[in-house]
């Protein structure tokens, strides 16, 4: 695609259906939010019934990791900024969340991370309900997310993001850069725009993990 495209405010493009393979239009929708800077909002409508939203950051940083230790009632207040393309992770927990054809860009604290995680275990018990060790799995990480909560347990929060466009804003909270390798093994979310090779990669993949499957 031409890099040329991304100057302007609206356009069109056409790619095929991933489920009927019939021809897509894609309509994309410059605008400039705050800390996220540049974005591109895309949607799509299919007659077979696919439907396709997200926002990409058209800006770029450096592949980038912050790890936050979670150890009071305070560190909740902790402020997260997750991009489409960040990742996090509770490894105390066994909780990865990658991005995919549902993630979303948000600003919110350490407890709103949590209560989405609450979110997403509440959603797997109710799918595993007959599986007697997966279930139990399902109930103990919800009885570990209430100590957390209540500052009974600690737990590490990490976000990894290989554009750079994710953060944990606390004075406690480390940050590293991540090598070109380690950032080329994280999910990106549905579309990303490679300078370098000047095409468009489609991932279609959504993959939480809470119940430590594979």
């Amino acid at each position: 695609m031409n890099k040329d495209f991304f100057t302007q405010e609206s356009f069109e493009t056409r790619v095929s259906c991933p489920l009927c393979h019939s021809e897509l239009v894609m309509n994309w929708q410059r605008d400039n939010i705050p800390y996220f800077g540049d974005i591109m909002y895309i949607s799509a409508n299919c007659k077979c019934s696919f439907r396709f939203a997200d926002t990409m950051i058209l800006t770029s940083k450096e592949p980038i990791r912050y790890e936050l230790i979670v150890e009071s009632p305070e560190d909740l207040d902790a402020r997260v900024i997750r991009s489409s393309s960040g990742t996090i992770r509770i490894p105390e927990m066994g909780i990865n969340i990658e991005p995919g054809t549902v993630s979303d860009s948000y600003i919110t604290n350490i407890e709103g991370v949590l209560q989405r995680v609450r979110g997403v275990l509440e959603m797997a018990g109710r799918m595993v309900q007959d599986e007697d060790e997966k279930f139990s799995r399902s109930q103990e990480l919800l009885r570990m997310l209430d100590e957390v909560i209540e500052g009974k347990r600690t737990i590490t929060v990490i976000i990894e993001d290989p554009m750079g466009n994710s953060a944990i804003i606390s004075k406690k909270a480390r940050e590293y850069k991540l090598s070109k390798e380690e950032a080329e093994k994280l999910h990106t979310g549905m579309v990303v725009f490679d300078v370098d090779k000047s095409e468009l990669e489609m991932d279609f993949s959504d993959n939480v993990k809470p119940l430590g499957g594979n």
